[in-house]
């Protein structure tokens, strides 16, 4: 493992860096409002636009991670490190804002927990991080009960373009 790039596995899946060849993948799950509104971004329109968030925002960030099946290779969601300056919430000194989704058919299966779990080792084992946040749509009760499991604690509620989002911290060290 080189330092700009990292694959994570566990039981059922791979986190592994994006492709271009993961757009038809990531545009069947990213154009359900359902996911995007649950994960504080835009609705894929087009597997064109999901290409262009892979090659401009994916690919440069080499901590955010395709979360794919390790059984058949299909990418089902989304996890890793919001860039530095692109937080939602205000991030302490050797802190980093973790930001994830799962496609909807497949909420339910723990794979989200699953990938957060990884990512986490990774963030105190390889980056050597001192904490973690997670900022959640007030109304994803899922994603909440992910971050419990996880063992993250409320420490905050805000407003982020008028709706109600909760900030999460775990402490690694």
């Amino acid at each position: 493992m080189t330092d700009s790039s990292f694959t994570i596995e566990t039981p059922r899946l791979i986190l592994r860096q994006w492709t271009e060849n993961d757009a038809g993948d990531l545009y069947r799950y990213a154009s359900d409002s359902r996911v995007s509104s649950m994960a504080l971004w835009p609705r894929h329109t087009s597997v064109d636009m999901s290409r262009n968030v892979i090659k401009e925002y994916f690919i440069p960030n080499r901590t955010n991670f395709a979360v794919a099946l390790k059984d058949s290779g299909e990418v089902i969601g989304c996890i890793g490190l919001v860039p530095p300056g692109d937080e939602h919430y205000t991030t302490l000194p050797h802190e980093r804002e973790i930001g994830y989704w799962i496609g909807l058919p497949l909420w339910g299966n723990g794979y989200a927990t699953e990938a957060l779990q990884a990512l986490i080792q990774f963030c105190r084992n390889t980056l050597h991080l001192q904490s973690v946040i997670l900022t959640i749509d007030a109304r994803n009760t899922a994603s909440r009960k992910v971050a419990g499991k996880c063992g993250f604690s409320p420490i905050g509620e805000y407003l982020l373009d008028g709706v109600t989002t909760l900030a999460f911290r775990l402490i690694l060290s």
